[in-house]
């Protein structure tokens, strides 16, 4: 039996056994042995729920200068009190490369290599952030564990070779359950993902809303850069998308080869110019169902904000 914590939600954790308290590390916890068993108790206490999130002009400028009192947030198409707000930019960071190995993107694997290599130096700062590498063709494969050895995971990336089918959605979803849950409370990192693919999922056993459901569980925001060249939008062009929007992140269409560092960099970017809001829900429901979340700039229409939109509750 496995226990996943809501994403977006700032939970007290009190374990204890047999008449000793500590806390959990990771997402999973064993039930007791049987109903007679006294001595192991579990309570959940969700009191407030995060949201970190990205504000830009039209032009796609970041907007860094906004106060609390300049945001809105909606839960259910009701207003919530704001009761913290801070405009983050040093949060540790949390990060997953996800890269295609499949036959289907041979010929541009060498500079995709390349970029995510430079990505990779520019973006894990030592002692602070973590990063990971997974790769996927016929199966996903954790290439490189959360380190913060950017020298590691350069080499994880250098090693990779491409063959095979494309099981994507195996992949968003092992690399969220397994790993970037790890570190909590999830309130303190900031976790993301970035996908590199065509996004055409052949081979997963899991669906592409299972995927989505787990990366928000887990509270990652995903970054999706196509490797599509062919100025068609094709089905996984629409996946990639359809990931990146509902956790709050930013695909990335890239037609020329030579704009895929660019779209590297603007991630790395992004990840540092980020608000974050925390809110205490009202009513609370632990339901254990999603709740969607919109948050909006008072009175100014001609700015965007990219946030998740919403979170999976506790169910006790």
């Amino acid at each position: 039996m496995k226990t996943l914590y809501p994403a977006a939600a700032l939970c007290t954790l009190s374990l204890l056994l047999n008449g000793q308290s500590g806390a959990t590390k990771g997402t999973q916890t064993s039930p007791p042995a049987s109903a007679d068993s006294q001595d192991t108790r579990i309570t959940l206490d969700v009191s407030r729920v995060n949201m970190l999130f990205t504000v830009s002009d039209k032009r796609g400028r970041f907007v860094t200068d906004l106060t609390k009192d300049d945001f809105e947030v909606f839960e259910s198409k009701k207003p919530q009190s704001i009761i913290e707000f801070a405009a983050e930019s040093d949060l540790p960071l949390r990060l997953a490369i996800l890269i295609d190995t499949s036959n289907s993107i041979r010929e541009r694997f060498h500079f995709q290599q390349e970029a995510a290599t430079a990505f990779i130096d520019g973006t894990v700062r030592p002692r602070q952030d973590k990063a990971m590498v997974v790769s996927f063709d016929t199966a996903a494969e954790l290439v490189a564990d959360l380190t913060d050895e950017v020298g590691s995971l350069e080499k994880a990336i250098q090693s990779l070779r491409p063959g095979g089918g494309t099981s994507l959605y195996d992949a968003v979803f092992f690399a969220c359950r397994d790993k970037l849950m790890q570190d909590q409370p999830l309130y303190k990192f900031r976790r993301a993902m970035v996908i590199l693919s065509d996004g055409d999922d052949n081979q997963s056993l899991h669906t592409r809303d299972q995927a989505l459901e787990m990366a928000q569980k887990a509270d990652v925001t995903i970054y999706s850069i196509s490797t599509n060249i062919t100025r068609i939008e094709t089905e996984g062009d629409k996946i990639l998308r359809y990931f990146a929007s509902e956790t709050g992140g930013q695909a990335f269409f890239p037609f020329k080869v030579s704009d895929l560092s660019q779209s590297f960099e603007n991630i790395a970017n992004e990840l540092r110019h980020q608000y974050n809001v925390f809110y205490r829900p009202e009513p609370l429901k632990a339901d254990g169902l999603y709740h969607p979340v919109e948050i909006r700039v008072k009175a100014r229409k001609d700015l965007i904000v990219r946030a998740r939109k919403g979170y999976y509750a506790p169910k006790l």
